[in-house]
């Protein structure tokens, strides 16, 4: 019976299609949604397709040309840090070309080559998109405007790009070299993968702002100073009579005793006052009950 079990659960997990790698497929049944809109449902998609129209400025057909672009894990071996890449990081064609792509995909996940930055009155969204969900092969082909351009190529698919799946297009002399395309140009920010914490960088104050700062602590300063001098000219001018009054008659020693004794008093009467706003204030409140 154990036996029998282990079997049957053993041909369950290899015919699981699950765990089985799924097999190339060449998408070449598409149904057309319009506007160069192809796709399938096994998960090819092609769009923007263009075979016939011409860009403004193309008088004709410069070329035709075809490539094979390979997408895939793989590919990024050569490319320290990177996780998925295509095997052609660099394409340049003529002006007026037209091109057929032909993308395989050689893992067992989506990946894409699209383009952006054509012109969106023959390209909807302004883009060229082919996709393929696992092993397999799809086919799509545009014609380039006649302008000097380099095209960023990619695929969109979340962290893909940022991960080296990427290369540049370049029609005629091009526009200049993309940042960032693995093995072509340098990385506008760099992957680090040392324990080394990054150096704080202090920017020293110019003179100018040094004098400004100044400035302000001096003023504060002196603004305050001001203060507390016309408070007490205030308090003298309206105390002096009292006080002259107080002590009238009196000798140093006793004009001494008499100002520590007023004192002690203004403190008691401080104390008293605190305390009787702490006891206001955390007293319970007495809640009376109703009659019965």
């Amino acid at each position: 019976m154990r036996h029998l079990l282990f079997i049957a659960l053993l041909s369950l997990f290899i015919s699981n299609p699950v765990f089985a790698k799924k097999e190339f497929m060449v998408h070449n049944r598409l149904m057309d949604h319009g506007d160069g809109h192809l796709m399938d449902m096994d998960g090819g998609m092609v769009m923007g397709q263009n075979k016939d129209t011409l860009p403004g400025g193309c008088d004709k057909i410069a070329a035709t040309k075809e490539i094979t672009v390979h997408a895939g894990h793989k590919y990024a071996k050569k490319f320290p840090g990177t996780m998925f890449a295509f095997d052609t990081q660099e394409y340049q064609f003529e002006p007026c070309t037209k091109l057929t792509v032909h993308f395989v995909n050689d893992d067992n996940i989506r990946h894409q080559w699209m383009m952006h930055g054509l012109p969106k009155y023959l390209y909807p969204k302004g883009m060229f998109h082919l996709e393929v969900t696992g092993p397999g092969k799809i086919s799509g082909t545009l014609i380039f405007p006649p302008n000097d351009k380099t095209y960023l190529v990619h695929c969109d698919i979340s962290q893909h790009m940022e991960k080296g799946m990427k290369g540049q297009l370049k029609i005629g002399d091009g526009s200049g070299d993309l940042p960032s395309i693995p093995g072509l140009t340098a990385y506008v920010v760099q992957d680090d993968y040392s324990n080394s914490v990054p150096e704080q960088v202090v920017i020293p104050a110019t003179k100018k702002e040094k004098a400004t700062k100044a400035a302000k602590v001096s003023e504060a300063s002196n603004s305050g100073l001001s203060g507390v001098m016309i408070i007490g000219i205030v308090a003298g001018v309206l105390l002096a009579p009292l006080l002259i009054r107080r002590f009238k008659g009196m000798s140093t020693g006793e004009i001494i005793s008499a100002i520590i004794e007023m004192i002690s008093q203004g403190i008691a009467m401080l104390i008293k006052l605190i305390s009787a706003l702490i006891e206001k204030f955390t007293a319970k409140k007495v809640i009376e009950l109703a009659d019965k």
